[in-house]
């Protein structure tokens, strides 16, 4: 078969026939977004991810509708660095998208749209679960870590702790961090920390005092500032728009 064969097979499949491949992959997200971020596509794993029961009640609506604040932040800037560079974005492990506080990672994979013209029209990618695909190594050891930093969050006091934990050491879990979630395993527990607080501030009425101890901030006032820094609101005003109801009756 030729080139010039091969590109016009290719050219008259219907795009419905590639998307209903994706739909048979069990293990796989795959989504499709547009630029402004709305979903456009998505598979089976997706829409389990997104908690809908089919595609149709996805469309139109963003990462923002179904996940935590901070990791749909994290995903739609990726996504704008790759509609920005016009390059694939591969192997990034990085929080499933799931609630607050949840250790599951994805290894996701992103390329750009392009339209007839050249022009970039939105993103496609997929996700797949690092429990899946533990046959590499470093991945196997990355996600090992991340686990016991969520097991033992309290318990972890420096870096150094945390790469005797990892079996490596100070300076190669700084690049193994680095290069595989983008950001240092510091700010990294840091953000577990703050995940498992706002699991905390939802479910139930303890004072917030009580729940800077026990995440390891100095006192109030730190616990307010740096949440504040991460969530661009305090954890009191978190409680109120999350908490349920029935927990914030019982509180006055």
């Amino acid at each position: 078969m030729s080139k010039q064969q091969r590109d016009l097979l290719l050219k008259s499949v219907r795009n419905s026939d590639w998307l209903a491949l994706f739909q048979l992959l069990p293990d796989v997200s795959f989504f499709v977004k547009d630029t402004s971020g709305q979903f456009v596509a998505l598979n089976r794993r997706g829409c389990e991810f997104c908690g809908v029961a089919n595609e149709r009640e996805a469309f139109g609506k963003t990462d923002f509708d179904f996940v935590p604040r901070r990791r749909a932040l994290e995903y739609r800037r990726d996504d704008r660095e790759v509609i920005r560079t016009g390059k694939p974005m591969v192997g990034k492990i990085e929080s499933a998208p799931e609630m607050e506080g949840s250790p599951r990672l994805v290894i996701t994979c992103k390329i750009p749209l392009r339209d007839e013209h050249g022009r970039i029209i939105g993103v496609a990618g997929f996700s797949r679960l690092t429990d899946q695909i533990r046959e590499k190594p470093a991945i196997e050891r990355l996600s090992r870590t991340i686990e016991r930093m969520h097991d033992e969050s309290h318990n972890i006091s420096s870096t150094e702790q945390l790469a005797e934990m990892a079996g490596l050491s100070v300076s190669q879990l700084n690049r193994t961090f680095r290069r595989q979630i983008g950001t240092s395993p510091h700010q990294y527990l840091l953000k577990i920390r703050l995940e498992s607080a706002c699991r905390v501030l939802a479910e139930t009425n303890r004072t917030i005092s009580s729940i800077a101890q026990e995440f390891e901030f100095h006192d109030h006032a730190h616990f307010t500032r740096t949440f504040q820094k991460h969530y661009g609101v305090t954890p009191t005003t978190y409680r109120r728009e999350h908490q349920h109801p029935s927990l914030q009756s019982e509180e006055s």
